[in-house]
């Protein structure tokens, strides 16, 4: 079966090619490595009130201006580089989540001290292991979850900004803590099997 024909995710257009690689290739896939675990939380942070497919087209932009997202780099940032990145075409010219994007990684660095690594920290919120949830239809895919809550309330108490329960579900499924591809997606099945070794 061509990759055109797969069955996949009915929140995805499949008329967008670099969509469907990040559907195919990374969405859902179980993420335990902390400088990746803090590209998505930019990201997400970044996305609030946007599309995700908006954040998806200026990545690049991203990993530029926030210096391959280099936690320890972005957490030395100041007032100039929030002045230098607001005329930056490359991302989302927002202050508030330029600045959050700053603090989050000094709050990033706090979580890896304390608990070894963002990793440790996060994956506690599914008891270690991704949540594999059955969903048939679009209208079966929730926003928000008891467990996107209660790490989104831990985030904010520990100073986070630009990361509510509905983005940090977001991030819980960009990172694979849940897997929400639905049950006649092609990656659904391959996830699983490839994490169950």
């Amino acid at each position: 079966m061509s990759s055109t024909n797969l069955c996949r995710c009915p929140w995805l257009d499949t008329s967008k090619e670099d969509y469907v690689a990040y559907h195919d290739d990374e969405w859902g896939i179980p993420v335990y490595d902390d400088q990746t675990l803090f590209e998505f939380i930019t990201l997400e942070s970044a996305q609030a009130g946007l599309s995700w497919y908006t954040i998806l087209k200026k990545r690049d932009g991203y990993r530029r201006a926030f210096l391959d997202f280099d936690v320890e780099k972005v957490a030395q940032m100041n007032e100039h580089d929030v002045e230098r990145l607001m005329l930056d075409e490359g991302i989302v010219r927002n202050r508030l989540k330029i600045a959050a994007t700053i603090n989050n990684a000094k709050r990033f660095i706090d979580i890896q001290q304390k608990f070894g690594s963002f990793s440790n920290y996060q994956w506690q919120f599914v008891g270690g292991k991704p949540l594999v949830n059955e969903l048939d239809k679009l209208s079966d895919y929730p926003a928000i979850t008891e467990a996107s809550t209660a790490f989104a309330k831990d985030l904010k108490k520990r100073g986070f900004k630009f990361l509510g329960p509905t983005t940090v579900y977001a991030h819980m499924q960009a990172c694979g803590m849940v897997n929400d591809h639905s049950n006649d997606c092609f990656r659904k099945a391959e996830i699983i099997e490839k994490n169950s070794v």
